[in-house]
């Protein structure tokens, strides 16, 4: 640099040291930003709507043409009642002094309508016992000879004129059955067939008489093992179906006497109620005490008077009918 060389006064340092030294020092090139460029908005997402679901289509109502009728529900068809059958002998029934059915009312007739009722009202009160045991009535007696069998007999066919009630009579006296002889029908098996063979249905050997309402059951084979079998399960079993085939059915048992066999023991605890009956001028007090102790399987008991003679003043059953005049 010499005095005659000016100096630029102004420019960066760099610029004059170039120009003082002549580096030819391009001039920088102009930096050029590129524009920033605007955000692109993405797009919106947007969920599909949803298809349109078909509407269901109702179902065509059935309607059955004005003129077809509708159908008439089906009787229900029971079937027919199983067993044998059998009619009773009228002249039997007068020979034996019994009630007849197809008789005028007379005084023993009423006399056992008076017995009946109430047997009938205390088992419609039972009703905290069992079906098979409320609907069971056991007669029995202390001795033999004092009209057990003439009670029994005389009660169910009473018991057989109720409009509500049909009647079992079953000979329980197996060592001297004679229900069935009396009354004119066939022996045969019974109720301890019955209770010997769990194969056997019970309902299939009872005998249904000529007389409306009433059935009987025969005593059966004869067997040393009669008082085991009725103290079995079984017995209860067969009871239970004998009330199950009829809900109208009161079962009388006509038992053997209770001091000389052992069978009536164990019926009474398979009976609502006990008949026991008295033989008058016969039956001694501590024979009747004897024998309710052993029938106590029984709670409700009666005492049936039988064989009384005539008192001046006393009731005579029937005279109003005409009777006993």
């Amino acid at each position: 640099m010499n005095q005659h060389s000016p100096l630029r006064a102004s420019g960066s340092l760099l610029e004059r040291a170039a120009e003082l030294y002549g580096f030819g020092l391009p001039a920088p090139a102009p930096v050029v930003v590129p524009p920033t460029p605007e955000p692109v908005p993405e797009p919106e997402l947007r969920r599909p709507d949803p298809e349109p679901q078909p509407k269901p289509v109702p179902e065509p109502e059935l309607k059955r043409p004005d003129h077809e009728p509708r159908p008439k529900p089906r009787p229900i068809s029971r079937p027919a009642p199983s067993g044998r059958t059998g009619a009773v002998d009228r002249a039997r029934l007068r020979e034996a002094a019994l009630i007849e059915p197809d008789a005028p009312v007379g005084p023993l007739a009423e006399e056992f309508r008076i017995v009946k009722r109430q047997l009938l009202l205390t088992a419609n009160a039972a009703t905290e016992l069992p079906p098979e045991k409320r609907r069971v009535i056991l007669l029995c007696s202390a001795q033999p000879d004092e009209g057990k069998t003439f009670c029994a007999l005389n009660l169910a066919l009473s018991l057989a004129g109720e409009k509500d009630t049909e009647v079992l009579l079953v000979d329980a006296d197996f060592p001297k059955p004679e229900i069935l002889s009396i009354l004119g029908l066939d022996d045969g098996p019974g109720l301890v067939d019955a209770i010997a063979d769990p194969g056997v249905d019970p309902e299939s050997l009872v005998v249904r008489t000529d007389l409306k309402g009433l059935s009987v059951l025969a005593a059966g084979r004869q067997a040393d093992n009669v008082t085991e079998l009725l103290a079995s399960e079984r017995t209860r079993e067969v009871l239970e179906r004998l009330s199950e085939a009829n809900p109208k059915r009161l079962i009388i048992f006509d038992s053997p006497p209770a001091l000389v066999a052992s069978p009536a023991t164990f019926l009474a605890a398979h009976a609502g109620q006990l008949v026991m009956v008295v033989r008058a001028d016969k039956t001694t007090e501590a024979e009747l005490r004897d024998a309710l102790e052993l029938l106590s399987g029984c709670e409700r008991v009666s005492l049936l008077l039988n064989g009384t003679g005539f008192a001046a003043g006393g009731r005579r059953f029937g005279a109003y009918y005409g009777y006993g005049q």
